[in-house]
């Protein structure tokens, strides 16, 4: 049985997931990736609450000019100014099953930059 990239994904995210848990202390950062936007949120998964969230569909960010690494980097400073303007300085990074590598790595170095420790 040939498995297709988002079944393979999937398996790698929940292998991840079963490791990566946010706390209240320590929430998760979780990524998800399309092929033209990036999606970034901090989540406490004890409450299933949703405690800072951006993307690259956010109006000050879509404005910018530049290619999709560049979106991924404002991305990741703008969910971390979020988080830290609701008193989060430490997260776990959730990868979401992606490779750490291209757009998902410019948004953890983004987040790192904006003052988040991982």
């Amino acid at each position: 049985m040939k498995l297709t990239k988002n079944e393979k994904r999937l398996r790698i995210k929940n292998r991840i997931r079963k490791v990566v848990s946010g706390t209240e202390a320590r929430p998760r950062l979780a990524v998800f990736r399309s092929n033209k936007e990036i999606y970034a949120q901090v989540v406490d998964d004890v409450t299933g609450k949703t405690l800072a969230a951006s993307s690259s569909r956010d109006k000050d960010i879509s404005s910018v000019k530049g290619n999709k690494s560049d979106a991924a980097t404002l991305v990741g400073k703008s969910v971390a100014e979020k988080a830290i303007k609701a008193g989060i300085n430490t997260i776990a990074f959730d990868r979401g099953g992606y490779l750490y590598h291209g757009r998902v790595k410019s948004l953890a170095e983004g987040a790192r930059e904006a003052g988040l420790k991982f």
